[in-house]
């Protein structure tokens, strides 16, 4: 008899921002690794902004399985995965960046830590014990400095919020994605914060392999994204804690 779990329907969204030349190998790569997973899935990419030929490229493609949204002005990656997520038909949706810093083949392996866990939310870790990691003494500094401001501010316990591979349950989403507001640095967080408020406590990490030497920070760069999750994180706090923003009700995306 097949166990329960090969019967779970897998959405996958992939955010997509100026990589017209290399979304469509990514894609198919990525295509590859979920195929062979028992899992039935769609793939579901949002090509956050038309400024270079990615919408273009990945029609064009026509690979199996993939469907595509695109719109006109960039909003932000936050926006472009929830915007994929108000369209996603799975009971599990998940999302992966699709730069391939992340080795697309830890989608099994939070799909497992999904059904070993009977969980809400699997987040991938860099921080976790198992995960292999390529990345540069700042960024470490940085992410563990983070790591503990998440700690004292939100009382997470999840020790890496902000790699770009998470798994929910679509329950959760239903009850969170009309609640959130950010549109870029923060939204991973966003989640995991709004799903903690209402009750969603079944939050597991599971170990990635990631190699950030494919996507080199410049130092104007790095300096923009600590200001901006430093921006958007304190405005989280001040949703949650001041405002009560989070429990108030709220229309669907």
């Amino acid at each position: 008899m097949e166990k329960k779990h090969a019967y779970h329907f897998l959405s996958l969204i992939i955010p997509v921002y100026k990589q017209e030349s290399t979304i469509v190998k990514n894609l198919r790569q990525i295509k590859k690794i979920i195929d062979k997973t028992r899992y039935p899935h769609e793939i579901i990419t949002v090509v956050d902004g038309i400024i270079d030929k990615s919408l273009q490229k990945i029609k064009k493609a026509k690979i199996p399985g993939v469907k595509t949204i695109g719109y006109i002005k960039n909003q932000g990656k936050s926006y472009a995965v929830r915007l994929g997520m108000s369209k996603a038909k799975g009971d599990y949706v998940m999302f992966i960046d699709s730069g391939m810093e992340i080795d697309p083949n830890a989608i099994s392996m939070l799909l497992e830590h999904m059904e070993w866990y009977d969980a809400d939310i699997i987040v991938g870790s860099k921080r976790h014990p198992a995960s292999f990691v390529k990345y540069s003494n700042t960024r470490k500094m940085l992410s563990y400095s983070y790591y503990l401001l998440i700690k004292f501010l939100f009382g997470i316990k999840i020790h890496d919020t902000q790699a770009g591979i998470k798994i929910f349950r679509k329950e959760v989403l239903q009850k969170v994605l009309p609640r959130l507001v950010e549109k870029r640095f923060a939204g991973d967080l966003e989640i995991l914060v709004v799903a903690n408020t209402f009750g969603f406590k079944r939050i597991f990490e599971a170990p990635i392999k990631l190699d950030y030497s494919l996507s080199p920070l410049t130092s104007s760069a790095t300096l923009r994204s600590i200001i901006g999750i430093l921006q958007d994180t304190l405005a989280i706090f001040y949703r949650k804690n001041l405002l009560n923003y989070y429990k108030k009700p709220h229309h669907k995306l």
